[in-house]
């Protein structure tokens, strides 16, 4: 049951340090010269062109309000709206900060009028936030049941084609045996109540999306640390039923038995990966394409945000691929879509999310260059 909290005092729960600034335009931001960010660097496929939509500080994932806001969320504790003059949001656009002092609020999702955003163990509703962005309400928390680790504590989160809130809740160390609560994708109503375990067995997912024709679940999962620079691959998964289990900590990578914990479980006992993804990538935020300005080929494909390595003795990651899929939902190929964020051994900008913009651009957040991009398709 959701429970209204009426001031910071009664808003702020025992060991945190959490205010939370509602009201007014916190340095709205101008638009920025494209030489502010070296986007001539990125490659892309001939006819595809970048642009910066706006500064958007440590931007992670991405959501869409009805009236055309993109709500941005954070590591550092903001929350933000962008508006934008143009139509279908094209342009560049304008930041409002919504929120200030929470904690990790990556996630950002939107229904009936609410801006739904991650805070670790809590999820917390903007109620009527578009028409109200100069001045947001106090915050309803809408559940505050999930672990308060901070470990792989920061959640992405979205509303499914069922109208449930899809929350996970990754695991509180690099490799353990961890109880029910960790571990797994969950779902909640949009009140917080019917709390449901729909996967297992799932190490890290910081992004997911519905398949627009049979709108089956598919999420990212960033393999384990300290097995080599190439083992275990990050992986791509379908959910065919509620309460699968994908293997972790036991198997990683559909047939990689664990160093520590492989010997009590076989690999065979669980789903394997629709995809191995590259080793360490940090695969994160991923859409399907369902926008049409793009050449009929990437519809229905999907995107993939690599936030880059960081357990390898070479860098890779750092770039937006591609996953294709056929018609039976099976995965074709993996490759580079958006590259030229790492340089070298150097990485200006790690990619955190993708999202189809109105117009079929795809935009990009980056929590490094702390920018929202747009890939658009001139041609």
């Amino acid at each position: 049951m959701s429970i209204r909290h009426s001031g910071f005092a009664t808003l702020m729960r025992a060991g945190t340090r959490c205010a939370i600034l509602l009201g007014g335009l916190a340095g709205a931001h101008a638009a920025v010269a494209q030489s502010a960010l070296p986007l001539d660097r990125i490659k892309l496929p001939p006819g595809f062109t970048i642009e910066l939509v706006a500064h958007v500080p440590n931007a992670r994932e991405m959501t869409w309000g009805a009236r055309g806001t993109l709500f941005v969320g954070s590591r550092e504790g903001s929350v933000y709206a962008l508006t934008f003059a143009a139509p279908n949001a094209q342009g560049t656009a304008k930041v409002i900060t919504i929120a200030r002092g929470l904690r990790q609020p990556v996630g950002v999702a939107f229904h009936d009028g609410a801006l739904y955003v991650s805070a670790v163990s809590r999820i917390l509703r903007f109620d009527g936030i578009e028409a109200r962005l100069d001045a947001p309400p106090e915050p309803v928390v809408v559940t505050d049941r999930y672990p308060t680790d901070g470990a792989h504590g920061w959640k992405f989160i979205a509303f499914g084609p069922d109208g449930k809130l899809y929350v996970p809740v990754g695991a509180p160390c690099n490799i353990c045996e961890p109880d029910d609560r960790y571990a797994n994708i969950t779902r909640i109503n949009p009140d917080g109540s019917g709390y449901e375990v729909v996967a297992r067995g799932i190490r890290n997912s910081v992004g997911f999306d519905w398949d627009p024709r049979t709108k089956d679940l598919w999420f990212t999962n960033n393999g384990r640390d300290m097995l080599g620079d190439d083992v275990p691959p990050d992986t791509l998964h379908h959910v065919t039923r509620v309460g699968e289990n994908f293997g972790y900590p036991y198997c990683h990578g559909g047939d990689i038995a664990d160093a520590q914990f492989g010997s009590k479980r076989a690999c065979r006992d669980f789903t394997p990966p629709a995809a191995r993804l590259g080793p360490h990538v940090a695969s994160l935020g991923m859409r399907f394409y369902t926008g049409g300005q793009f050449p009929a080929e990437y519809r229905n494909q999907i995107f993939i945000a690599e936030h880059g390595s960081w357990n390898r003795s070479r860098k890779i990651g750092y770039r937006v691929t591609l996953v294709k899929l056929d018609g039976g939902g099976k995965v074709q190929s993996y490759q580079p879509f958006a590259e030229g964020w790492l340089q070298g051994e150097s990485a200006w900008g790690r990619p955190a999310d993708v999202q189809v913009a109105p117009d079929g651009s795809l935009l990009v957040s980056d929590d490094t260059a702390g920018a929202v991009y747009r890939i658009r398709y001139r041609g």
